[in-house]
């Protein structure tokens, strides 16, 4: 064995890390949601039409219901294997700044004026971190805009994904 070991009484034991175990790696921590955003709305946005949509509805849906608006905007998350051509597959974030510009315009927005709201930043996979933060706020609902075009009828459109797999409403805007 390599090392000492010092003999300490039974009532001070401490843990000690086992040598043999794989280390894991630290999980990112999330920070604490703002209590007043507890049983919101969250809304998907990204600046298209849609979203612009869904965020519209999700106003009128959090005034009414007096509550909070937690908009999200989910980073790009791409593999590396399109780059590197490494096994397995990598995810890489895609420097996004467009969360920065979002961010802009919807502080500038008279609009959002109605409820307090609050914009989140996340990167990965969409359907999963829409659903994340609607359960991290206890969302009573997640809107979200349709996808048109030909990426959502070939990899299946977030609307679908997201209605078909999250534990709370889901309002699809068209």
């Amino acid at each position: 064995m390599a090392g000492h070991e010092f003999s300490e009484p039974a009532d001070r034991k401490r843990q000690v890390a086992d040598p043999t175990a794989t280390p894991r790696a630290a999980e990112e921590p999330r920070h604490a949601c703002d209590p007043a955003f507890l049983h919101g709305v969250v809304v998907g946005f990204d600046g298209s039409t849609s979203s612009e949509r869904a965020l519209a509805y999700a106003i009128g849906m959090a005034h009414r219901s007096g509550s909070g608006l937690i908009i999200v905007h989910v980073a790009n998350r791409l593999p590396t294997t399109v780059w590197a051509g490494c096994e397995p597959p990598v995810f890489v974030d895609v420097p996004d700044h467009r969360t920065e510009v979002l961010g802009l315009e919807l502080a500038c927005a008279e609009y959002l004026s109605e409820v307090p709201w609050i914009l989140v930043e996340r990167g990965g996979d969409i359907c999963h971190e829409l659903e994340e933060v609607g359960r991290e706020y206890s969302a009573d609902a997640i809107v979200v805009g349709s996808t048109h075009g030909i990426v959502g009828r070939i990899f299946g459109s977030v609307a679908g994904r997201l209605a078909r797999r999250a534990q709370r409403p889901v309002v699809v805007i068209p």
